[in-house]
């Protein structure tokens, strides 16, 4: 198949795919013409390559996994490079989530000290926490403007004392 036919079918740019073999991913064959050729097992590589790097993995990363296609395995991470790779991605991503959580705590803390008698409640069951509501412990959910925590990004807080 030719460069259109495979970017096609594998939902992808003939630019992508002269990338890719330009870093030495894939690897076209000449026909007399000198049209790239490309067989079902190209398909295959494109297509592993594309799922990779939409799970965030960098094209480097990506290498074990042409290779043990390439060797024969009926999938790109049958071999242990490319269990390693899955293992040190899983390290990194770990790291990164223990990061925002830090970084989390520390705005939930400065939030705090800005607004003493705002409560961060969760109103569902949220293991990191990252759909909670700034309100006002006690109060209930109301309409309300916008308010002057972070440039006027948090919303204001209704003002549920009783009025005197």
């Amino acid at each position: 198949m030719r460069i259109g036919e495979l970017a096609a079918r594998a939902g992808t740019s003939a630019r992508a795919l002269r990338y890719y073999e330009q870093q030495g991913l894939i690897s076209a064959r000449r026909a007399g013409n000198g049209y790239r050729e490309y067989d079902e097992g190209d398909l295959r590589v494109v297509r592993e390559i594309r799922a990779l790097v939409a799970a965030g993995f960098s094209l480097e990363d990506v290498r074990p996994f042409v290779e043990c296609l390439r060797g024969g395995h009926e999938t790109g991470d049958a071999c242990p490079e490319s269990v390693a790779v899955y293992r040190r991605k899983l390290a990194q991503l770990d790291a990164e989530i223990r990061s925002l959580v830090r970084r989390r705590t520390e705005v939930a803390d400065q939030l705090a000290r800005a607004c003493p008698g705002c409560a961060l409640s969760p109103e569902e069951n949220n293991d990191h926490a990252d759909q909670r509501e700034l309100r006002r412990a006690g109060a209930g959910r109301r309409e309300a403007g916008t308010g002057r925590l972070l440039g006027g990004m948090v919303p204001a807080l209704p003002d549920d004392r009783p009025r005197p």
